[in-house]
Parts: structure tokens; sequence; C-alpha cells
């Protein structure tokens, strides 16, 4: 790694400004149902699959993967490192652009806390799933009881 104590601060500027100028950055998008959760140009994503894990950097090779439910990791040009927690979902690499669609994510302050939410925020969404399923059958059955009824008149 290049340390300004080691090649001096000059060489370390202009090697840091040659790393701008040649830098190719990706632009991810991070889609739900009803927002764009995150448009941020990075250098790297991480996200897991259902073969493991895997990273994209710039110029990789486009790219499609299943999501599991997991993190995903993102470095932005800045040089941050963010996390999310993804529910199931899709990634697709195409050129510069990184597009992940997900049903539901959340993203933490910390990896502690992004855990901790993400468990919550998903345990609430499948209580409702099971919720919205279960009225469902029961509309379908009140349906086929009054096909029924209207049969025997």
């Amino acid at each position: 790694m290049l340390m300004p104590h080691i090649v001096g601060k000059r060489h370390y500027r202009i090697a840091q400004e040659i790393k701008k100028t040649l830098a190719f950055y990706e632009d991810l998008k991070v889609i739900l149902p009803t927002e764009m959760l995150i448009e941020e140009e990075v250098v790297k994503v991480i996200a897991e699959a259902e073969d493991g894990s895997f990273c994209l950097k710039p110029k990789h090779v486009n790219f499609v993967a299943t999501l599991v439910p997991g993190l995903l990791s993102f470095e932005t040009t800045g040089g941050r490192e963010q996390f999310l927690a993804v529910d199931e979902g899709t990634l697709v690499k195409c050129g510069a652009e990184v597009l992940v669609s997900t049903a539901n994510a959340v993203q933490g302050p910390n990896l502690g806390m992004l855990k901790e939410t993400a468990e919550k925020q998903f345990m609430i969404i499948d209580e409702k799933q099971i919720n919205a399923r279960s009225a469902v059958a029961k509309l379908e059955a009140n349906l086929v009881r009054k096909f029924i009824e209207i049969g025997h008149e």
C-alpha cells in the first residue's frame, strides 16, 4: 500500500491524483419495490450469492447473480465502506452499472446494529406476508363456497 511516510508526501499526492484520474467508477443502484434505496458511484461491491460471496470492481465482466439474504457492502469513491442487509434478490452488472433488485434492504450505521435491525425488519415483513397469504386463502375458500352454493340452486 502506498504510504506518504514511505514514498514522501509529494509522490504520494501525485500518485493519488493519478489514481483519481485513471479510476473507473461503477454506478450502484439498490432498488426496492417502493423506492431507490441507494444510487451512488462506487469502486467495489461485495455481495452474497447461492454459491458464496463475490466482489465486483470496475471493468469486471458483465455478470448476473441471484442474491441470498445476507450482507452487501460497497466502497464509495470517497473511500467509505457501507453495509446493507438485503433479502433475496438479483444483482446485474452491465457495463458501468451494478443494479440490485430486492424486496427488502436495510442500511445500518454498523454491522452489529445492522444485523439486529435487519432481523427485526425482515421478521415483520415475513409476518405481514403470512397474514396476507392467510387472507387470500380465506377469500379463495369463500369464493369456492359461493360457487358451490350457486351450483346447487
